[in-house]
Order: structure tokens, then C-alpha cells, then sequence
């Protein structure tokens, strides 16, 4: 361990947050030291615990990541706000970002140089329903109410900040394709209605499926596949050089949305549960067909004829959504194929030793 740098840096110490989620369990040894560190019990080395092989997988650099990029969202009870820009800590993301970048290379850069046009057909070509398999065709022909409400706190970590990591991206586009994203954008939180918000409605259906839909409730339940999910839109949102990437990502997801929307929708109805859960999935029905083509001939286009070069960053950017995609629904058929929970087990609340 070399000379370490403590979270609060130079400057005077923050008060800890008395708002935000708790902090997690550890998971190993780097989010072990990240959470020390960030309750001040203990200074984070800049050079701490190595990377594991494989940090897209892994659950202790996933949870470790999740926590870096959450505070840049809504933090956490007991930290303080300016450890968001502490140094040992943005150390600590970027040693997990250039690993989790390179695996994703690995698996989703284009194999060839990519022109606007060709970026255009990658996308299309995604689009279309491939041989893998269908969680939510899986969900709609065997899914219990037990598993939509496991699927359902998968999904609450990027759900209950749905559009957050993408309007990141906002500053960092002009013309048309700013313009179509603040479209998308703009009905994902509700026309500015409260209430009416898309993470305001999947609380209202985690809510109905009488699950707790305050904000990071389920961060120890969440395995490796779920927060990757997560944690690949927050690094493309956070970094003005993958904007591309984010523009991708943005496209393909909303390419892809309506038919398992659909069948979600479906599958709640048929499980019995009330009307009100379904409107998350309904809404989305109703207006991504429409974000489909906003995504692809205005905000893609309109990206791709300002910034040419950024085609294949594009394309990569979708790619890796897919990758992750694939991992995470891999992971629930998996374990509801065997007959086993998806989720990690609940975290046991540490009791008071009798005198």
C-alpha cells in the first residue's frame, strides 16, 4: 500500500449526509476499503486492492463502481457530499472504468471502421429480435409473481433513476441531436408532471408488488449482472468522451423497449396484480415506438452528420447494452430455470451481543 489520500482532501471536512440510502455490505476487498474510507474510518491508498480478472462479473468491483458513480446521484446516509470529487475515490472509479471498458471492448467494439451509415444499419440490425433468449418472453409464459417481483428489484436501480444518466449527456450535444434527446427526455420525466416521471411510476409498481420503493432499498440484494446494467449508462453518461457511446446506448434501448414492455405489462395482468403496477409498462408501450424513430433519424443522424467520426462509438456504445443485456437476462433464467432465487440473500442487521 502506497501513501494514501483522504476522502476529504484538502479542503475543510464535509458534514456527513443525513439523506440518500445506507451504504451497503462489502463485497471483498475493494469495496471494503471504499466504504471505510468514505465514513472516514480509515484512509483509501491509491494504490489498494488489485482488480479481479474479470470486473464485469465480479460483484465486489460492481458494487465498488455502483458506490462511486452513486455519488454523483443522491449519495449516501453518513457521507459526506464532497466525497464526490475526492481524489482517492475518482482513483478508485477510474482503475474499475478502464477495466470494465477494456472487457467491453473486448466483447462489443465494432471489429471494422464504422461510417454514419453503417453505424445506422449496426443498430437496426440489433434491433431485431436475435436467436438469444427472451427474459420477458420467459417471464410472460412461466414468470410467477415471485419473479416479477425479483425482476422488478433487479430493475430498481436503474428504474428508480431512469433518464438521470442519460440527461448527462445534455451539455455535451448540439442541434439535432440535442434536441430529439430532450424529446425522449422530456416524456421520461412526465411532461414535468409529478408523479408522472417514469421512475416515479416503477415505484408506484414496485409499490403495488408490495415491495419498498425508496431509493437504493435493494443495493445488497443486487448481484454483478444487475449493477452492470446500471454502471455502464453512468460511465458513458459521466464522460463527456463517450457521448457517442450514451447516444448509443439511448437509441438501442429505446429500439428494443416496446414489445418486452408489452409483455411485462401482460404478464402482471395475468399474475393478478393491480392496474395501477402496470401503467409503468404501459406508458412506455405507448410512447417509445415514437422514441424509436426520434432516437435513430434525429438523434443518431443528427449526432452522426455533426461528429462523423463518432460513428463507431455509436455503435459501441449499443453493442455493450446488448452485451450486458444478455448477461443479465442469462443470469435470471439461469437461476429460475434451476429453481433458485436470482437475487443475493438478504443482509442479516448486526445484533447486539447479550452482556
Amino acid at each position: 500500500m502506497v501513501a494514501a489520500l483522504h476522502h476529504r482532501g484538502a479542503s475543510a471536512p464535509g458534514l456527513p449526509s443525513e439523506s440518500g440510502p445506507r451504504l451497503p455490505a462489502p463485497r471483498g476487498p475493494l469495496s471494503a476499503e471504499l466504504f471505510a474510507h468514505l465514513r472516514g474510518e480509515r484512509l483509501l491508498a491509491t494504490t489498494g486492492a488489485s482488480c479481479p480478472e474479470a470486473v464485469w462479473l465480479d460483484d465486489d468491483a460492481q458494487l465498488a463502481l455502483y458506490c462511486c458513480y452513486e455519488m454523483h446521484y443522491r449519495g449516501f446516509a453518513g457521507v459526506a457530499a464532497d466525497a464526490e470529487w475526492d481524489p482517492a475515490v475518482l482513483g478508485l472509479r477510474g482503475r474499475l472504468e478502464q477495466r470494465f471498458l477494456s472487457e467491453l471492448h473486448d466483447i462489443a467494439w465494432p471489429g471494422s471502421a464504422v461510417d454514419p451509415a453503417g453505424a445506422e444499419a449496426h443498430l437496426v440490425a440489433m434491433a431485431a429480435p436475435g436467436p438469444g433468449p427472451s427474459l420477458s418472453a420467459w417471464v410472460l409464459e412461466h414468470g410467477t409473481i415471485a419473479h416479477l417481483r425479483e425482476f422488478c428489484i433487479h430493475r430498481s436501480a436503474y428504474q428508480l433513476k431512469e433518464a438521470d444518466p442519460h440527461t448527462w449527456a445534455l451539455p455535451r450535444l448540439a442541434g439535432e441531436a440535442k434536441a430529439a434527446m430532450v424529446q425522449i427526455q422530456t416524456d421520461e420525466y412526465g411532461q414535468g408532471c409529478a408523479g408522472a416521471a417514469h421512475a416515479e411510476l416503477f415505484a408506484e409498481t414496485m409499490q403495488l408488488l408490495d415491495l419498498d420503493p425508496t431509493y437504493g432499498a435493494y443495493l445488497d440484494r443486487l448481484p454483478a449482472a444487475a449493477l452492470a446494467t446500471t454502471n455502464l449508462v453512468s460511465l458513458f453518461g459521466l464522460h463527456r468522451r463517450w457521448r457517442g457511446a450514451l447516444v448509443g446506448h439511448l437509441a438501442l434501448f429505446e429500439m428494443t423497449s416496446v414489445g418486452p414492455m408489452a409483455r411485462y405489462a401482460e404478464a402482471l395482468e395475468r399474475a393478478g396484480v393491480p392496474r395501477g403496477a402496470r401503467r409503468f409498462y404501459d406508458v412506455h408501450v405507448a410512447v417509445d415506438a415514437h422514441h424509436h424513430r426520434v432516437a435513430l433519424e434525429h438523434m443518431v443522424r443528427g449526432l452522426l452528420r455533426d461528429e462523423p467520426h463518432l460513428a463507431g462509438d455509436v455503435v459501441f456504445g449499443a453493442a455493450a447494452l446488448s452485451a450486458v443485456e444478455a448477461r443479465f437476462a442469462t443470469h435470471l433464467l439461469d437461476a429460475w430455470r434451476a429453481g433458485r432465487p436470482s437475487l443475493r440473500p438478504e443482509r442479516e442487521e448486526p445484533r447486539d451481543l447479550p452482556d
